[in-house]
Formats: C-alpha cells, structure tokens, sequence
C-alpha cells in the first residue's frame, strides 16, 4: 500500500460534505517521482475524488495571535528590535504588544506554526470547512476570542483548551519596509494539560475520526505525552502520523524527545538547517542532504504497513524526498525576487499543501506540487497569509 495513498480506517463512518471547487494551477510541470511499475501499481490514486469527512486532518501545537503592524524605527529601537529577526519576548517587552496595538494600525491572523499549516491545508481544499481540526491552549482573554474568531474565519475546527492562569500567545509582526522583526510571547500557548483537553471523551471522538495528523516539533517543549498519545493512535490503526522538526534547537536540546516520536512518523518534514543539526545529533555522520533523508527514512517504525516518507525542503533549491530506498528530487516555483515579500511562512505554507494532498490521498509527486504552490503564494504576501481561493487544482 502507498504511503501517499490513506484509505479509511476500518468500521469508519465516512460523512461527506461539499466538494472542492478551485481552478488550474498555472504552476510549471514538476519533475515526476520515478517510481517501478509494482509501486506505480500500488500508489495510483482513485479516478474519482475523494470524498473528505470534517475534521479529517488534525494538528495540534502552539496557537498563537499573530498582529502585524506597519512601525518605525524609534519603536524598533525603543525594544532593541532589529530590523528583520525571529525572537522571544522578554520582560523588556512586556509593554510591547499593548503599545502595538494602541499605536499602531493592526491585522490580526490565527498563527502559530501548526494552526498556519492546518489552515492553509483547509485553503487548499476549500469546501467541505473544518476538515482541519486544531488543539492547543489559550487564555480567556480579548487576544483569545480574536484567536478564536479568526480560527472560524480560516474555516478550521479549532477546539481550544482555554485557561484563565497566562494570557494568549501572541506574535507581535513589526514591519519596516520590507523587513519583519518578529516577537513571540508563548504564554498560554505553554499551559496545555493532556488530561484537562485532550483526554476528554468529546475531544478524543475529534482526534479519532482524522486519518491524517499533523504536530510541529515545536510542541515536544509543552506536552510530549499529548504527542505520544496521538502518534501511537495513528500508528495502531494504519493512519498517518506527520512531525516536523521544525528548528535547529529543537533537533539538539529535544533530541531525546523527538527520538520517542520518531518510531510512530509516517512523515517528517524538515529544511536544511535543521536536517543538518538533526544528522550531527543523530551520528549520521554526514552532511549531505539526500543521504540524511536517506538515513532518517530507514530510522525505526512501529506500523511496519507503512514506509516512512522524509520531506526535506532547501529554500529556493530542491526539495528531497525520501521513500524506502529511493530518493526524488523536486524543483520549487521560480519567483522574481521583486514579487518576494516574506518568507516567514514559507515553511508552515509548505507542509500545509503537502497535508492538503495527503489528506485527499493524492499520490506523492501532486502532494509536493501543492506544497510548493502554497509556499509560492504565501512568500509573495506579508504574513502567512493567502488570498479568498487558491489557483489549484
């Protein structure tokens, strides 16, 4: 059976919604995978579309309030901000965020790198909504009910453990020019409790009825046991389980906890940085990027029906693939660099498409193809952001 290929688990009840409706893509061919005639035989997709059931794809990770803003130098310099950078907030910028909001004129999008991915899946399939289903913890608060409003807009299932001890997480996007300085407070973000959500019998029906689910590495930092609950459930009824490594710090500091996940990934996606930190942690003893696919893809699996695929994306050059012992090369979407705004979202947009082929069981190669069009659309737009329909098929 192709790992591209997800059919229903058995004895699940398949409720379908809308169709998708979008139009061609104006994207140039990609390279095709090479696949044998025996697994060209197993991955042939249905000749009819696949019917999508809601809250057929889940995610579960970080939610954050991205506010993005227009600024100045003199509040960059205010926050010792530079110009174009990624970074935690800290006690000196407690007063930040108030004071984006109060200065400033804001656009508010639900982010965090996991919700980014589970709603550009959702762009990407348009109709039925809420195939996405979204976890993570928020606080009882104004940032909190925008989350949950512009979650419903973005046409995602987001069920968020809410909390009253830390405020929602937010992102404060500060923009000069081209350039985006970014500050993150996690806050309640770092508050889900397992036992308080997840466990919960109403919540736990949600995570069953997916057949394709989606953590960012990010996540390992706040609960490892939600993680684990949800990958062992994927792995013991033949469903797809998908982790990101998602940064450097992440593959050092949290090896030991990436490492528990790693026997239940059906899917790892990862970028070249963090391949490479991945490899030196793990003692492949090597730094070339096809032979670290290579090397992750044979680490050990539980659900042995399945292959372990590993998707390494390297910016604006190729994107590897690995798959049992063959690996694929694919080129990504030529962009003018004067149509490139931000790339922030690039990643997040990136295993968004991916998801969004999965989901719909379409065969690896058109997988990588939607991923490198969602990508390609995101980056010429400020923020993870896209417009009402994608230009797809």
């Amino acid at each position: 059976m192709s790992p591209g290929h997800v059919p229903p688990v058995k004895g699940e009840r398949i409720v379908p919604c809308l169709t998708n409706n979008t139009m061609a893509s104006e994207e140039p061919k990609a390279k095709k995978a090479k696949i044998s005639s025996q697994e060209k035989t197993d991955s042939v997709a249905k000749a009819s579309p696949v019917k999508l059931s809601c809250n057929s794809l889940f995610g579960m990770g970080n939610p954050l309030l991205d506010i993005c803003a227009v600024v100045d130098k003199d509040f960059l310099d205010k926050y010792t901000l530079k110009p174009n950078d990624q970074i935690l907030a800290e006690d000196k910028h407690k007063a930040l965020f108030d004071e984006l909001v109060n200065k400033f004129k804001t656009e508010y999008h639900a982010g965090g790198a996991t919700q980014n991915s589970i709603k550009i899946a959702q762009w990407m399939i348009q109709e039925p909504h809420n195939v996405g289903t979204f976890f993570g913890c928020i606080g009882q608060d104004k940032f909190g009910a925008i989350l949950k409003k512009k979650a419903e807009e973005a046409h995602i299932d987001a069920h968020y453990y809410e909390q009253d001890q830390e405020p929602t997480g937010s992102c404060a996007a500060c923009i000069t020019g081209a350039n985006r300085s970014l500050v993150a407070n996690l806050a309640a973000a770092n508050c889900y409790k397992k036992e308080k959500h997840l466990d919960l019998e109403e919540n736990w029906k949600l995570v069953e009825r997916a057949k394709v689910y989606y953590i960012a590495g990010f996540f390992v930092t706040v609960s490892l046991e939600s993680m684990l609950k949800v990958a062992k459930h994927a792995s013991e009824n033949n469903k797809l389980f998908c982790l990101n490594l998602s940064a450097p710090f992440i593959c050092q500091f949290f090896k030991d906890h990436l490492m528990q996940l790693m026997p239940y990934v059906d899917v790892l996606f990862g970028n070249e940085m963090e391949a490479a930190v991945f490899a030196k942690e793990q003692e492949f003893e090597t730094k070339d990027i096809k032979e670290i696919a290579k090397k992750a893809q044979a680490l050990p699996k539980v659900n042995t029906k399945r292959k372990r695929i590993v998707v390494l994306t390297q910016g604006k050059d190729e994107t590897v693939m690995a798959l049992g012992d063959k690996i694929e090369t694919f080129p990504v979407m030529a962009i003018d660099p004067k149509d490139l705004v931000d790339t922030n979202g690039a990643g997040d947009a990136f295993v968004g498409g991916f998801l969004s082929g999965l989901v719909r069981e379409k065969p690896l190669d058109q997988c990588v193809k939607a991923a490198h069009y969602a990508a390609n659309v995101v980056i010429r737009r400020s923020g993870c952001t896209f417009p009402e329909k994608p230009d797809f098929v």
